[in-house]
């Protein structure tokens, strides 16, 4: 058990520990007593914040996906700029993301496709806001003129499903192809010169 400390134990804490833990251990192998040890606690004040174990891992694949959905909103939402430009950098910081996390920590990437297939109203949510986010750029290319759409939504999620060999974690040993780049810029141009009015 790691020495007791006199910060105050928060979800936050708790949600970092638990990804440590599930970097050690795995998600088949990490328990609620390992997450209260790192945090030199008893498993009944982790459960004091969540309440059963389930909710634990899913309180932890939300906040792994939450960060991809941070990443983009910055994107999504600067208005300032040509709406193809910003769905460009769009799919471009989402391939980018995606793609780091499976290269930079393969091990903790696994353990999130394992944690997402269990948590599939987290998976569900995550996506919704993504393409959310795709429909607010092809809707502010539709005012503009830049893109022709008569429904932003449906034309979201048709992008979306268009480019996820890109961003879907089962594609993730193709990223490491020596041509990745140039396959993606391909399909990206492809999908751009089929939105264009």
């Amino acid at each position: 058990m790691a020495p007791p400390t006199t910060e105050p134990l928060t979800a936050e804490r708790i949600l970092v520990a638990t990804e440590e833990v599930l970097r050690r251990h795995g998600p088949a192998k990490a328990t609620v007593v390992d997450v209260a040890r790192a945090l030199g606690v008893s498993h009944g004040s982790v459960y004091r914040h969540f309440r059963t174990k389930a909710a634990l891992r899913e309180a932890v694949t939300k906040r792994w996906l939450d960060r991809t959905t941070a990443t983009l909103t910055a994107v999504a939402t600067a208005e300032d700029r040509d709406p193809e430009a910003r769905l460009r950098d769009w799919l471009t910081t989402l391939f980018e993301a995606k793609r780091r996390k499976a290269g930079d920590d393969p091990e903790l990437f696994a353990t999130y496709q394992v944690l997402a297939e269990e948590n599939g109203e987290a998976v569900a949510a995550h996506i919704a806001d993504l393409t959310a986010q795709l429909t607010g750029i092809i809707r502010s290319g539709t005012a503009t003129g830049t893109f022709a759409s008569t429904d932003p939504t449906t034309t979201a999620r048709a992008v979306f499903h268009a480019t996820s060999r890109f961003h879907k974690p089962s594609f993730a040993p193709a990223w490491q192809e020596p041509d990745i780049e140039k396959q993606f810029t391909a399909v990206l141009d492809l999908v751009l010169r089929g939105l264009r009015a």
